[in-house]
């Protein structure tokens, strides 16, 4: 039986287990005779040291953002990368993940963050592995840490970041393609725009620790009579219940919903959503075709991907010192900038090459055949490539 191992990176909930959850289901549900099995490599080698780094990361984005950006964007984001040679923890590392492989043995490698993907670059390079790996992104931009050249094949989010890939990087066309960043199929598409009501719903959605200055957010909205909020706490108690202590009829908070079918149908009641700009969440939503609105963003991989979704048009950032709800009913009611926005919708889902779960699917299972056919280490990169080059589905057929 063939398996497929994904690597995301640490425990905490994150767009990297959201991506690898949503391709495992999709290999679970459309094909047979395949394992799928997922590890983070930092708890596989060290559980203790998993916990710490998960603890650290999250205090020192919440009480240090500055610092966290500075160092975000010096060493994983910039035009002139510092040498990734991660001293003395990348030898113990790319140790622990050559055990992994030799324990695991799998028949095919996904990627989900850049630190395993990076390992995996340099064992291939040493000639360590000969397992196929696919990086599967999870932001709309390619930090420094991602292995590339020594990859098999790269799902990437937009058309744009493609060809920075053919540019800058010269990897063969063969080896790419654009999936959009993968969302659970449980999310299904909304192929028309709502129509918004007299009383908008809005969805404010602060990811799982309910981050992002909800209460200073809504405190102005309590007497609002405008719209209806219903706001997103995660696993935020304190923020779920200093809400429900308001006793406002149009100001709902909601706890932590672990249902993605319950989550989707969420999403089809309402008429936009205000939450930060992570890379799953962002491409549920278009998936939906809810307008986003941008109130708040965490230091690093957000502040970039928001660079990226205004210049496309995809998000609305709301402005700091106008009145929220004035700013969001004003780009609602607006018929000129809707307009604009489906079109940015329309143009960025018409530049996806591989649509749909039973696609990315085919095209896994493909990969799995070829190697099996081949001597080890040898892929024959055309068969699998046409599986995403087959008709374009039609506009009621479009899905992420």
């Amino acid at each position: 039986m063939k398996k497929i191992l994904f690597l995301p990176f640490l425990q905490m909930r994150s767009g990297h287990h959201q991506v690898a959850e949503a391709l495992m289901d999709i290999v679970k549900k459309q094909t047979e005779g395949i394992l799928v099995r997922k590890v983070d490599l930092i708890s596989y080698a060290n559980p203790s040291l998993e916990k710490m780094i998960t603890s650290w990361y999250l205090k020192w984005i919440r009480y240090a953002p500055e610092t966290y950006d500075h160092v975000y964007k010096k060493f994983f984001y910039s035009s002139s990368p510092t040498d990734h040679s991660f001293k003395w923890y990348y030898y113990f590392f790319l140790k622990k993940m050559d055990q992994l492989l030799i324990e695991e043995k799998p028949d095919l490698i996904v990627c989900t963050h850049g630190f395993p993907s990076y390992l995996l670059s340099q064992l291939k390079r040493k000639r360590k592995c000969d397992v196929p790996v696919i990086n599967v992104y999870t932001d709309f931009f390619i930090n420094n840490v991602w292995g590339r050249e020594e990859i098999d094949y790269h799902f990437l989010p937009s058309k744009d970041v493609k060809n920075e890939f053919c540019k800058k990087y010269q990897i063969q066309e063969q080896r790419m393609v654009v999936t959009g960043i993968p969302v659970h199929q449980e999310i299904t598409q909304n192929t028309k725009a709502k129509k918004t009501g007299d009383r908008p719903k809005i969805l404010i959605s602060g990811g799982n620790n309910g981050l992002g200055g909800i209460v200073k957010l809504l405190g102005k909205s309590k007497q609002s009579s405008q719209c209806d909020f219903y706001v997103l706490c995660g696993k935020n108690n304190k923020l779920f219940n200093e809400i429900l202590s308001w006793q406002v009829d149009h100001i709902k908070p909601l706890p932590y919903i672990s249902s993605r079918v319950e989550m989707n149908n969420l999403y089809e009641e309402m008429d936009a959503i205000v939450t930060k700009p992570g890379g799953v969440t962002i491409s549920e939503v278009l998936q939906k075709r809810l307008p986003i609105f941008v109130q708040s963003v965490l230091p690093g991989q957000e502040e970039i991907n928001l660079q990226y979704l205004t210049k496309k048009g995809l998000v609305f950032k709301l402005k700091q010192k106008e009145s929220f709800e004035l700013g969001l009913l004003s780009i609602l009611h607006d018929d000129m900038q809707m307009r604009l926005w489906e079109q940015s919708i329309q143009s960025f889902q018409n530049g996806m090459e591989m649509e749909g779960a039973e696609k990315i699917a085919e095209f896994l299972s493909g990969i799995l055949e070829q190697k099996s056919l081949k001597p080890s280490g040898q892929f024959e990169l055309s068969k699998v490539y046409r599986l995403f080059r087959m008709r374009k589905p039609t506009s009621s057929e479009v899905g992420w």
